[in-house]
């Protein structure tokens, strides 16, 4: 699901899909989360909402379609199961960044899990058609919502590469890029000079650029490693440099499915384009000790970590604009 060279192929495809019919985002029943369709999946979570008001988070959830039964590319965004499954890994992802500013998720007409391993036979143009929604739900946020206010992008896996090239799309070497707080892609691989001007941030309040970061259990190579991590762009997300251990005692919170928070929870080292975590302390740990790719964990075993740094760059991107004025 981390496949860098989709990202070549889909640039090549882009251009075939301009003519494509996406969902209508004027609809506010195609967002989950936006002005006037609010949800109370991520509410529980913020307690100071001072920063909503001045920035926007602009959030892609991952890949949900995963039935092996069905033999569609794409499912509708009017899909009550895939609905069900986007709230709920909403409230997992998403809500870490829900302190950082307003919210906006859209449902969108996903691809399926096979599309990144059945490029040639239907999954490049699956993964196209999910991207033309995102494109367009972006497009409707940025001409009704926006106004000027700074961005976070968000996302993770299948999320992350439709915000790879929405950032190519909106952002890197445009104008937008002023509102570019920063942009999250874990669960994908990235190489350091993806982008032709936004570059990876490697400190906790650098802005303009973005992050990523895919996780495995200690001392586990996949097959795939070389091909798919060996030299690409990563940052330890408990540090949020390029330090190769950040301690147990630094690690700020593991979001678990209990809906609980558990602090210090695990050692992250930062190997060559991947992170490593020491077996998480967490109930059913037994459970985890045989789990070696932590790719579905992505955002949730650093959600305080996350939660903490969204925050911090959004003041920083605030405390920059104002010394900017006041130098005018």
């Amino acid at each position: 699901m981390r496949h860098l060279f989709l990202i070549c192929l889909f640039i090549l495809q882009q251009f075939a899909f301009n003519s494509q019919v996406s969902a209508d985002y004027s609809n506010l029943d195609h967002w989950l989360i936006a002005p006037g369709q609010t949800s109370n999946i991520h509410k529980q979570f913020i307690s100071d909402s001072s920063l909503i008001s001045y920035a926007d988070v602009f959030y892609v959830y991952p890949t949900v379609f995963l039935d092996k039964k069905n033999s569609d590319w794409n499912i509708s965004i009017d899909d009550q199961e895939q609905r069900d499954r986007a709230k709920n890994v909403t409230k997992f992802q998403a809500s870490a960044w829900s302190e950082a500013g307003r919210m906006f998720v859209p449902f969108y007409s996903q691809a399926h899990v096979r599309s990144y391993t059945n490029l040639e036979s239907g999954g490049r143009d699956a993964l196209m058609t999910a991207y033309l929604d995102v494109k367009n739900a972006f497009q409707y946020y940025l001409d009704n919502h926006n106004q000027g206010r700074p961005i976070i992008l968000a996302g993770h896996s299948q999320g992350s590469t439709h915000l790879m090239l929405l950032l190519k799309d909106f952002f890197d070497g445009k104008e937008l890029q002023k509102q570019l707080v920063c942009a999250y892609l874990p669960g994908f691989s990235v190489k350091e000079d993806e982008f032709k001007t936004i570059p990876l941030l490697t400190s906790a309040n650098q802005t303009g650029g973005f992050v990523t970061w895919n996780t495995f259990k200690r001392r586990y190579k996949t097959k795939k490693y070389n091909d798919w991590y060996k030299g690409k762009a990563c940052i330890n997300p408990v540090s949020w440099d390029k330090s190769n251990l950040a301690s147990r005692k630094k690690h700020r919170g593991f979001l678990f499915s209990d809906e609980k928070m558990y602090e210090q929870s695990f050692n992250t080292h930062l190997v060559d384009g991947a992170i490593w975590i020491t077996t998480p302390k967490v109930p059913f740990r037994s459970l985890s000790i045989t789990l070696k790719d932590y790719h579905i964990g992505d955002v949730n075993l650093f959600w305080k970590d996350i939660h903490y740094n969204a925050a911090e760059r959004v003041n920083s991107f605030r405390e920059k604009g104002i010394e900017n004025a006041m130098n005018k």
